[in-house]
């Protein structure tokens, strides 16, 4: 990473990065909520995204559109701020070594901080995927938690602890990839803009990289967001059941294409939710910057 000018920013806060992805999760919950529902979705019939949103808004309510947004935010504010925040502090220890971290580095800080953000995220996807997954199981099967919260209490009482980690593995394998195809490919991509396009660094540059960055993040993502939604979507009464297990069923009955089931949602939802994210932390750097004074404001650039 490098800098326009030999002045060193101050560093940010840890939370920035959760911040920003609170506020995108709450602009993009109804395409996540749709994510979900189609992903979940089993058999091989085609339902597309506009017609499971229709249908949500006639059978349950435009309301459920965002079923489940106290526990997306909980999950933002534990998934997102252990991830972004790590990938930051691990991406500036890099800079006091080299001026402009390789891709091998970059991909190291990811993956660290991917891992650490799914295992401390998993509580709360848990809890994010069954609440919004509950408008379209038969009413005896509905769990109806009240919140976030309720959920977490919910679940440690009735399936015991144990059942909060359920999909660890995928989650993390999914958070590693997220995390590695959306924060590199955007500071990549950021890079390249700035130096064979005319865009300077701005809010155009910035995104036009999170678009790019969203629709890696979305293709690389995919199959393990899938198979760790179907996990997590199953209880403690389904017995144990292992990502192995899962893919198996799944390529056996519904095909490859099924682990691309909800990809265009996904993408709606994780285009607009890298641009806020990325948008919006870039300008809260530059408000703590200007707060504290920081002169001239430097923009990084990798």
């Amino acid at each position: 990473m490098s800098t326009s000018t030999s002045t060193i920013t101050r560093s940010t806060p840890f939370y920035f990065g959760g911040v920003s992805s609170c506020i995108a999760a709450i602009t993009v919950h109804p395409l996540d909520l749709t994510k979900v529902r189609l992903q979940t979705m089993t058999g091989n019939d085609k339902v597309g995204m506009l017609k499971t949103m229709l249908s949500i808004v006639r059978n349950e309510g435009p309301l459920r559109l965002y079923a489940g947004l106290s526990a997306s935010i909980f999950r933002q504010a534990t998934y997102a701020t252990v991830r972004l925040g790590v990938y930051e502090k691990l991406k500036q220890h890099m800079l006091t070594k080299t001026e402009k971290p390789k891709v091998w580095q970059l991909l190291l800080c990811s993956t660290t901080a991917g891992a650490l953000g799914g295992a401390c995220g998993t509580p709360g996807d848990i809890v994010n995927v069954r609440m919004q997954n509950d408008g379209q199981l038969p009413l005896v099967q509905r769990r109806n938690y009240k919140n976030a919260v309720d959920g977490l209490l919910r679940i440690s009482r009735e399936e015991g602890v144990s059942s909060l980690f359920r999909g660890l593995g995928p989650n993390v394998s999914r958070a590693i990839l997220v995390t590695s195809a959306q924060c590199v490919s955007y500071d990549l991509f950021k890079d390249l803009l700035a130096r064979h396009s005319p865009m300077k660094d701005g809010m155009s540059l910035h995104f036009t990289a999170s678009v790019l960055a969203g629709l890696a993040a979305t293709t690389a993502c995919s199959p393990a967001d899938v198979v760790k939604t179907r996990i997590m979507s199953t209880s403690a009464k389904d017995g144990k059941v292992s990502s192995l297990s899962v893919v198996a069923q799944m390529y056996r009955t519904e095909g490859l294409r099924s682990f691309f089931k909800g990809w265009t949602p996904a993408f709606i939802r994780l285009g607009p939710q890298t641009i806020i994210t990325f948008v919006v932390l870039e300008q809260l750097k530059t408000w703590y910057q200007s707060f504290h004074h920081d002169r001239p404001l430097v923009a990084a650039k990798i």
